[in-house]
């Protein structure tokens, strides 16, 4: 009914309000109710909890993000030396990290709450999550180039803290830079760094 439907999103502009400004732990479901106009009990008829109602403000761009991130290195599986070339060969990867800034700073202030403002519910680990996401992926596609070149396996540790390196970089531009026109200008030269170090990795054994 109508009526569900504005009193649901009077809330949820409330509580991105209220966890916001004092994070999860800290956000009072009765500040968040009191400035929607509505009972405790009408929280409670949309939503099971707290966690419940940060989850429906983080969830769904979060599960966008996953899809894209799978969706491209689901592309590169298997390419292994083929990924191996000049700068101009990864047009792709710079493209999906456009697109992927676009998409977070199209939910700014979601993306705040699950990078800065999480700790407490089950978010918490999202950055980690994406890491790990990373880290299996180049594990494999490392493992493919070494072996067809036939080189030394690259250590665990190193590709760990790579994609670590390569998650923080969306991670800081969120954290640093208001401004979606600025992140976008600075991510192709720094996405042209992370790669061609990649490509260093295996060129100068």
């Amino acid at each position: 009914m109508k009526n569900d439907k504005e009193t649901r999103e009077r809330l949820l502009i409330s509580a991105k309000q209220e966890f916001l400004e004092n994070g999860y732990m800290r956000a009072s479901l009765r500040n968040i109710c009191k400035n929607a106009g509505v009972t405790t009990g009408a929280l409670y008829f949309f939503f099971q909890d707290k966690e419940d109602l940060f989850a429906s403000l983080v969830q769904e761009p979060l599960d966008k993000v996953y899809k894209s991130m799978n969706q491209h290195y689901q592309e590169e599986k298997g390419q292994g030396v083929k990924i191996l070339g000049n700068i101009e060969d990864f047009r792709n990867d710079i493209l999906e990290a456009k697109q992927i800034i676009n998409f977070m700073y199209r939910y700014y202030d979601e993306f705040q709450l699950l990078i800065v403002k999480s700790q407490g519910s089950r978010f918490e680990n999202c950055v980690d999550w994406f890491v790990e996401i990373s880290e299996k992926h180049y594990r494999g596609l490392a493992d493919e180039i070494s072996e067809q070149m036939n080189l030394e396996r690259l250590d665990d540790y190193l590709i760990h803290w790579l994609s670590h390196m390569q998650i923080d970089m969306f991670v800081y531009l969120l954290t640093h830079e208001r401004s979606v026109e600025n992140a976008q200008k600075y991510i192709e030269p720094i996405m042209k760094y992370i790669l061609s170090g990649w490509m260093g990795l295996f060129s100068n054994k």
